[in-house]
């Protein structure tokens, strides 16, 4: 009976080291890295906005946080303000630090869409980390929105 009784004992201890050995391991993989997004964004003959009925100029990003493998997006609407149509597309520089656009990849979905005169038209921005963002813990950028004809 004494003997069975350790027999028992030895099985519960064993999964509870399994048990804590799992989470132990699981809490040194997950990574907890978090990036917060900072930048400014600029339009060149268009207006760039945060509300659908463009009245409020958008003039920074503030997307949050982001984790390595993930993904965030904002959402703006862009105006041609000219007469003429004019096809959209976007670029980025000033990446802060330097290397940052290693880590991160910044796009949308309007790259090359045409706009006519006066018409608006929501656009999204989509960030994405690498699963490996080295020693990266922020950043910031510059995003150019153009409007040519």
């Amino acid at each position: 009976m004494e003997l069975q009784k350790y027999g028992k004992l030895a099985v519960v201890a064993f999964v509870a080291v399994g048990v804590i050995l799992s989470v132990t391991t699981l809490a040194a993989l997950t990574s907890d890295q978090v990036i917060p997004l900072s930048g400014s964004i600029s339009a060149v003959n268009l207006g760039v906005y945060s509300d659908s009925g463009c009245t409020q100029n958008c003039t920074t990003l503030a997307v949050g946080t982001l984790s390595p493998g993930g993904t965030t997006t904002q959402t703006v609407w862009v105006k041609n303000i000219g007469n003429i149509p004019e096809t959209l597309t976007m670029a980025v520089s000033n990446w802060n630090p330097a290397n940052a656009n290693t880590y991160l990849t910044l796009t949308w979905n309007r790259q090359n869409t045409v706009l006519a005169a006066g018409q608006s038209i929501q656009a999204t921005l989509t960030l994405t980390a690498a699963a490996n963002c080295g020693s990266l813990t922020t950043f910031s950028c510059s995003v150019t929105l153009t409007g040519t004809q």
